[in-house]
């Protein structure tokens, strides 16, 4: 499986705003595994909207991928970025992310993140399973979401914005 790094590997600049974006992630998908350590039922599944309501925003920011930021581009750079988002298939690219957009995506690891709902119960083992489960599902959601952006951003040859006061 290829990692975000890599598909940015021959791009200095695009590499940099990955590792950013992966410094992000990592520390809201830490949130994510101690709200999922917590045996309060259905607190992992609010907590995880949130922050991914808040984190895809801003790596699609960083890849001058909101819709701010698109609405600038002439026409036909847009139709290019519509294309490949259309190719790519990703729901969260350029879209005023909501929180019903971000449970659809979460659907994905909807899976593991049900079983680590029944873990969780389990004294001291199933609270740090949950947690794993918990950080693994953002982390997950997060890396296939920045892939998309630099798919997008190579298939519409598109440039980096400007670094953000920020980064």
């Amino acid at each position: 499986m290829v990692t975000s790094l890599q598909l940015a590997e021959h791009h200095p600049a695009l590499a940099e705003r990955v590792r950013y974006c992966r410094r992000l992630l990592n520390r809201r998908a830490l949130v994510a595994a101690a709200a999922s350590a917590v045996p309060v039922p259905g607190l992992d599944w609010a907590v995880d909207a949130a922050l991914l309501s808040r984190l895809v925003p801003e790596i699609n920011e960083q890849f001058g991928l909101t819709p701010q930021q698109l609405d600038k581009l002439p026409h036909h750079k847009r139709e290019q970025v519509q294309k490949a988002v259309g190719a790519i298939g990703s729901m969260l690219i350029g879209k005023f992310i909501t929180r019903d957009l971000v449970l659809r995506a979460a659907k994905a690891v909807g899976l593991r993140m049900a079983a680590s709902q029944l873990v969780r119960f389990v004294p001291l083992a199933g609270q740090v399973v949950s947690a794993l489960v918990g950080y693994t599902a953002i982390r997950y959601l997060g890396e296939e979401h920045i892939k998309d952006c630099i798919r997008v951003l190579q298939t519409a040859q598109l440039a980096l914005p400007a670094p953000s006061a920020r980064s």
